[in-house]
């Protein structure tokens, strides 16, 4: 199922009218730094991934997503999270008013002597995998149609393609199964699709190109059969 979030390849969406990246601000108005800070603190806290925050924003109705600014869902998304696991209650939200009940999690707090340090080193997502990878540089493979309700890495605009394995980077922590708490690794491909594959259109003359996708191992399987072991 395509969510609201995945809008490569899509038409009918209006004009877009970017800013130009020498004059355009980081933030846009005041409330969005608190809105980036905040989620970065409470995800320091250590009761969620990533993934499991993505797919907070992703689980919206899709006319709010849309209607929604970049850091309005980010706020929408903190909300739910705090909400799920207990960290803030609907009365708190509605009265304004913290209760500073005693909780039984084991919260990590963040530091503001460590905000830059954290932030510029950032961390590294790369697991050891248990199995060998399927796939190796130079297979053909075709993207996996199959159709989720969760969280996927997967474009719309490239499921049911064929690609070639450009690089193996090795195996690293499964977002769509790290979005529901399951932290596994999987191997992780670049693969590389021509631009007539993915649009199903015939390009003129020379102007036919590549487009690279990284995706998971279980994105994907053999043209023809199953994947080598």
């Amino acid at each position: 199922m395509r969510g609201s979030h995945d809008l490569g390849g899509l038409e009918g969406l209006g004009p877009i009218s970017p800013e130009a990246e020498s004059c355009e601000p980081v933030f846009h108005a005041d409330w969005e730094k608190r809105i980036f800070a905040l989620t970065l603190a409470a995800g320091f806290l250590g009761q969620w991934n990533l993934d499991e925050s993505r797919h907070a924003r992703e689980r919206q109705s899709p006319d709010d997503y849309l209607r929604h600014s970049y850091y309005e869902n980010w706020w929408v998304g903190l909300k739910t999270l705090l909400l799920e696991k207990g960290l803030v209650s609907e009365e708190e939200f509605d009265s304004r008013e913290p209760r500073f009940q005693a909780s039984s999690l084991e919260l990590s707090a963040l530091q503001a002597e460590d905000i830059a340090g954290i932030i510029l080193k950032g961390s590294s997502v790369e697991m050891q995998a248990e199995k060998a990878p399927g796939f190796r540089v130079g297979d053909q493979v075709k993207v996996r149609q199959d159709i989720t309700t969760g969280h996927t890495r997967i474009p719309t605009y490239v499921r049911g393609r064929v690609g070639i394995i450009e690089r193996h980077h090795g195996a690293h922590v499964f977002a769509d199964r790290n979005a529901l708490g399951r932290r596994e690794a999987e191997h992780l491909y670049s693969i590389r699709f021509l631009s007539r594959e993915i649009w199903r259109e015939e390009p003129e003359e020379n102007a036919d190109f590549g487009v690279r996708v990284d995706l998971w191992e279980p994105h994907l399987e053999e043209v023809g059969g199953v994947a080598r072991k």
